[in-house]
């Protein structure tokens, strides 16, 4: 699988801009009865998801309608506008992030963040092949965020530390589902299973850990680099830990200094020394 194959923002941003937010003019000449930008962009992303991003052209999203490649362009200007459409497509929200729950439960809205963008790029393995460092937004973007940051809102961060959280948390979990989905194309144009790879590996490993070369690795007990142990996981709360720290710094630097109720404060005077 090629990674960055393709770049968010790659077209024309106005044109792509008023797709996105339909405000732009709609075909006009004739188009054809049931074909829809809408059906379109679903069209790309099945073929995305089936054949990867290197299989979806303005030819074979035609070819998949049954219409010609002229028709998709009364709606789409071209691939680079169509990507971005995709993108906003599959980003789409169908609930909340998590459970409804506390408003304030900001760790818990990330904790889900990380496990519902985790399963995006499962679903959608080619979006590890498009560049989105500058994405184009849509209302599936903003949707998505406007939710997330309404859940974080109370941690009490700066706007730009909020921002900061859900990037650190995207961040991880975009190199978690490289790392996860690179592993599936591996077996998959081996042949080998994961067991299987690893086996073939073992005769060796087994004299490299009795050499005591490396009496560090071979202290490990055996499932330290076993599917038992959800690394994933590890990671994710370790980072929301991080950040249970600092929450918890700034609302104790906000709290009032100890000792601001006595009488100094409460308008009461001391009383005089008699001498």
């Amino acid at each position: 699988m090629a990674s960055g194959t393709e770049t968010s923002g790659s077209g024309d941003i106005g044109r792509t801009l008023d797709l996105l937010w339909d405000t732009g003019r709609r075909p006009s000449r004739g188009p054809r009865p049931g074909l829809t930008l809408e059906r379109i962009v679903e069209v790309a992303v099945e073929v995305a998801d089936r054949d990867g991003l290197g299989a979806v052209s303005m030819r074979r999203v035609a070819t998949e309608l049954g219409t010609g490649t002229m028709s998709l362009y009364r709606y789409v200007p071209g691939k680079g506008e169509l990507i971005d459409l995709m993108l906003d497509r599959v980003q789409r929200p169908s609930q909340d992030p998590g459970d409804p729950g506390d408003p304030g439960d900001w760790r818990s809205a990330l904790q889900a963040l990380g496990h519902a963008t985790l399963a995006l790029y499962r679903r959608h393995t080619w979006l590890l092949e498009v560049n989105q460092s500058r994405p184009i937004l849509g209302p599936s973007a903003l949707d998505g965020m406007e939710k997330v940051l309404a859940r974080i809102k109370p941690m009490g961060l700066t706007d730009p530390e909020l921002i900061s959280a859900v990037i650190m948390v995207d961040g991880y979990v975009v190199g978690a589902a490289r790392t996860q989905v690179y592993e599936q194309e591996a077996e998959r144009r081996s042949g080998l299973t994961d067991a299987q790879f690893w086996a073939a590996q073992e005769p060796v490993l087994v004299k490299a850990m009795t050499s005591g070369r490396y009496p560090v690795l071979a202290s490990l007990s055996e499932d330290a680099f076993g599917t038992g142990f959800d690394h994933f996981e590890f990671g994710l709360q370790r980072i929301l830990d991080g950040l249970e720290v600092l929450v918890a710094s700034r609302r104790a630097a906000d709290a009032p200094a100890a000792g601001n109720g006595s009488a100094a404060g409460n308008g009461s005077a001391a009383p005089e020394d008699p001498a």
